[in-house]
């Protein structure tokens, strides 16, 4: 029963990518329902707070990366950031939920919100210069997808690229080989990185067409690190600009239908 209950924190701990194609909103997973677990509490005497629920869930989960410890929406829990997921912690450090705490009157996720805003945060570091991307003449959006050159929805992605520019919608491709670092999709990655003409080479790549194999430096292995610590669950993986998971594949005019849906809540 303990190592049960210990599975999903221990699943967050390693940020592990599923490895199945995802059909079209199948990498929006459900809210889980909260569990609650019993880190290991901080010793008698010890002081209670922050450091005493860094110190519990490292002892739950060694090596755990552990970000910001916030105000949470629950009286009497800490909001922690794990990755870029949120879980819940008890402030003296002997409970923890996990799941989505949802805001009755608005229906919005608050723990989405904030898992948001820290891939937003994390996105937003990766520089122009280590991304594939391909611009909308009139761009209205942006969107970041994590993309693996073997994955099936993500070369039906591709083939339409040149709708999703042309409703305005400016994709960034990040590289997530999905079979790992030193994979034959990995280095299908790098070959498209080192050639003269990314756009054109990854469109090859992605119809199929054999690239020269090459080495140079890349920024695949960093993109798929980050892949791992944002909680990417299958590629395609598609990010909007505020961080919000917009779904696996997304057909054009869905995609743009979700933008502008987002983007009028914002506005709001």
């Amino acid at each position: 029963m303990i190592r049960r209950s210990l599975l999903p924190l221990a699943l967050l701990a390693t940020m592990t990518a599923c490895a199945a194609d995802a059909p079209a909103g199948s990498a929006d997973a459900s809210p889980a329902p909260a569990t609650a677990a019993a880190p290991t509490a901080a010793p008698a005497g010890a002081a209670v707070g922050d450091e005493a629920i860094r110190t519990a869930l490292q002892a739950l989960v060694p090596g755990l990366e552990i970000g910001a410890i916030t105000d949470s929406p629950i009286p009497g829990y800490r909001q922690v950031a794990l990755g870029a997921r949120v879980v819940y912690v008890s402030e003296d450090a002997r409970l923890l939920l996990q799941g989505s705490v949802i805001e009755i009157a608005s229906r919005e996720s608050l723990t989405g919100q904030a898992e948001a805003a820290l891939r937003r945060d994390m996105l937003a570091g990766v520089g122009d210069d280590s991304r594939i991307t391909f611009a909308a003449a009139q761009p209205k959006h942006v969107v970041t997808v994590f993309t693996d050159i073997d994955c099936g929805y993500c070369r039906r992605m591709h083939s339409e690229i040149a709708e999703y520019n042309r409703l305005g919608i400016t994709v960034n491709y990040l590289f997530y080989p999905r079979a790992g670092i030193g994979s034959e999709s990995y280095q299908k990655a790098v070959n498209v990185w080192c050639s003269a003409d990314r756009q054109k080479a990854l469109t090859d790549a992605k119809a199929g067409k054999d690239l020269p194999e090459a080495n140079c430096t890349s920024p695949v292995t960093r993109d798929y690190d980050l892949g791992r610590r944002v909680g990417l669950d299958g590629t395609p993986a598609i990010y909007a600009a505020d961080g919000t998971q917009l779904g696996g594949y997304v057909p054009p005019a869905e995609m743009l239908a979700r933008l502008e849906e987002l983007a009028g809540k914002q506005a709001r």
